[in-house]
């Protein structure tokens, strides 16, 4: 079957089930509430992101019954996606106690490593290192960390998904320069056309919010994506990893400040620099184009670079966080909030 004809299909499958789970939130009364903590001002309702989910999840099951994909790509990607999208559905019903939740989510990382043969060796300045069970612990925390920090930036209309468009056209890119199968790329390819589908919705201003379900699938997903990358060419865990770099940097930067002042970090806040910036422009959509212009401007470019080996990949991902950085300070990323602010 044409390739394009397939992600054309995952794209209408995606927007008609956003359709659908949006009727059946409005229905349902499962709406955002805006409270002190949002970035929102009007309910809105939430959980459009399980359409990601299962648009995505049937190609790639059928993909496996093509044999277009290895089964323990198939079993490891199917498995983990489902039960990180449950635990976050079942959250957006009702409230899950947090140790719970992340001992899912530990779960569905290891489950995921199982199946993908865990952390490849990492290459650094030329040398591979092989870290055998530390780094497969390591992988896990990596899988751990951006399936929540993909929940955490998830808060204002469209930026999560528009992320996730921008990593997965950019991973589908590197992989037809390097030649690779056109499997490879196409598996990125589904996944952007599965959350262009919702972004319809979720555009600003948005009429669906994503929920914890397809937050945590994605990122998740894009956690596993790039692991599977690196054990096809190792430096493109780096790639990867600058891909994923406005997000990365925003929630890391975000987390360890309010650590160090002391601040209960599983406790809902406002305060990363995403959110910041969108008060300061009192809309959503300039900041949501903002981290598209400096995916594609500023960090694609990079992420090329590193994979085509024109540059090392630490040393890459450290010249592409440098402004990310000095953004997250200038908007205050883990700063504070005031009172009224």
């Amino acid at each position: 079957m044409n390739s394009g004809l397939i992600v054309a299909v995952v794209f209408i499958a995606a927007f008609v089930l956003t359709w659908a789970l949006r009727r059946y939130a409005l229905a349902s009364s499962l709406m955002d509430i805006p409270n002190e903590r949002s970035s929102h001002s009007v309910p809105t309702p939430r959980g459009g992101g399980v359409a990601i989910v299962l648009s995505f999840l049937a190609v790639i099951l059928l993909m496996g019954v093509m044999q277009w994909l290895s089964w323990s790509f198939v079993i490891g990607i199917v498995g983990a996606g489902t039960g990180v999208a449950v635990l976050g559905f079942l959250d957006d019903h009702g409230h899950i106690a947090a140790r719970w939740r992340l001992l899912g989510h530990f779960a569905s990382a290891a489950w995921a490593l199982y199946w993908l043969g865990g952390l490849p060796p990492l290459l650094v300045f030329g040398y591979a290192f092989d870290l055998g069970v530390i780094g497969h612990v390591l992988a896990a925390v990596y899988i751990v960390w951006l399936l929540n920090l993909y929940n955490f930036m998830d808060g204002i209309d469209g930026i999560a998904s528009i992320e996730a468009i921008c990593v997965c056209f950019g991973g589908a890119l590197l992989y037809v320069l390097l030649g690779a199968g056109s499997t490879l790329a196409l598996v990125s390819a589904l996944l952007a056309a599965a959350v262009a589908g919702f972004l319809c919705w979720n555009f600003p201003p948005a009429r669906v919010f994503m929920g914890d379900a397809g937050s945590g699938f994605l990122g998740l997903v894009l956690a596993v994506l790039s692991l599977q990358a690196a054990w096809f060419k190792a430096e493109l865990i780096w790639s990867w990893v600058i891909l994923l770099g406005v997000f990365v940097v925003d929630a890391t930067f975000t987390l360890l400040r309010r650590l160090l002042r002391g601040d209960k970090v599983y406790e809902a806040h406002r305060s990363h620099a995403y959110q910041y910036a969108s008060r300061q422009y009192a809309a959503h959509r300039p900041v949501t184009l903002a981290v598209l212009l400096i995916n594609l401007a500023w960090l694609l470019p990079m992420a090329l670079l590193v994979g085509l080996g024109y540059l090392d990949g630490l040393l890459g991902v450290l010249i592409a966080y440098i402004p990310l950085v000095l953004l997250a300070v200038k908007f205050k990323a883990g700063q504070l909030e005031k009172a009224g602010a």
